[in-house]
């Protein structure tokens, strides 16, 4: 699995997140499910294909919700950037895996060798598009296929929930309470206004949220983010106005570095120069009306290394000057 994969589903693996989702995009925002009644199941499940082979799947997302150690539901959370024609296809498999799960756990007693039925619960899967375009391709297996007149009757449908998050209403946007409003207000702002104006909401899991939007929108300022701030930094930031505060000050601060390393490395190509044409360390200074030392120093530089240009071990040195 990809790193930007794994990147999706981390912001809403977390159970507040998870069930924030779920009450807002099913229930209008009511407090249907609540985070501690949330567990994660398994996410991967196996199939024989027609020639025998066992292959595994697995889903993004999918936690079970209980009333006490009862299970009343399994849900299941797929995300996708782009359309995908088949989703009905892979969806059905999923829900349909998750099923015989079921029947799998029912056990055998050693008494009488009877099997144990557990209850069977519902899966409810929901698909989480984060485009800017609508979905207008199929969302069940009848707009797949073609059905002859005669089987119609005998014909089982399956359909697909497919959310638009970038599509949602302002209204839909103001239901969610945890992390995830970030992450929809987003996509709405970019698709509405193709720009970002960033909200004073303060941020729970500011790692995960960053990561999701920069797996999600492939938007550099967040992988700036998450390149740039270390893991402490990164959990101080309370607000996406810090966020891209602190992005733009790095940006600032690079723009003025390569400033000075430009015009220094105008300095060491001339020291180059005369270095190779033999000349002492204490007349190239004298030449140039420079330190002794620095010309020492940028000498060192360019034999330990004498295949980095001139920019490059100006940055070098500005580097170790900097510690």
């Amino acid at each position: 699995m990809g790193q930007e994969d794994i990147a999706e589903k981390y912001l809403e693996n977390y159970n507040d997140v998870f069930a924030d989702i779920i009450n807002v995009l099913l229930v209008n925002g009511k407090p249907l499910v609540r985070p501690e009644e949330l567990i994660t199941a398994r996410k991967q499940t196996h199939y024989k294909t027609s020639e025998g082979e066992l292959h595994e799947q697995e889903r993004d997302i999918s936690k079970y919700w209980l009333k006490g150690k009862i299970k009343l539901s399994l849900y299941g959370m797929e995300n996708q950037t782009s359309i995908d024609p088949d989703m009905p296809f892979r969806t059905i498999g999923y829900d349909g895996a998750s099923y015989r799960e079921q029947l799998l756990e029912d056990k055998t007693e050693k008494k009488d060798k009877r099997k144990r039925r557990k209850e069977r619960i519902p899966v409810i899967t929901i698909i989480l598009y984060f485009g800017e375009k609508h979905w207008r391709k199929p969302k069940s297996i009848r707009e797949m296929v073609d059905i002859p007149l005669e089987l119609k009757p005998y014909f089982n449908d399956y359909k697909i929930h497919v959310f638009e998050i970038a599509w949602l209403t302002e209204e839909q946007v103001n239901l969610f309470q945890s992390d995830f409003r970030i992450v929809a207000d987003y996509f709405v702002q970019k698709r509405k206004n193709k720009n970002y104006i960033p909200s004073q909401q303060k941020i729970r899991h500011v790692d995960a949220v960053l990561k999701m939007l920069a797996a999600c929108s492939g938007d550099n300022r967040f992988c700036e983010a998450i390149v740039e701030g270390n893991q402490e930094e990164r959990e101080t930031v309370t607000t996406m106005c810090e966020v891209l505060d602190k992005v733009i000050a790095r940006g600032e601060a690079r723009g003025e570095a390569r400033g000075e390393a430009r015009g220094e490395a105008r300095t060491i190509g001339i020291i180059r120069k005369k270095l190779q044409k033999n000349m002492d360390i204490s007349d190239i200074a004298d030449l140039l009306e420079l330190e002794e030392d620095y010309v020492t120093e940028i000498v060192l530089l360019i034999m330990q290394e004498p295949e980095k240009t001139d920019v490059e071990i100006a940055e070098e040195y500005l580097r170790t000057r900097a510690l």
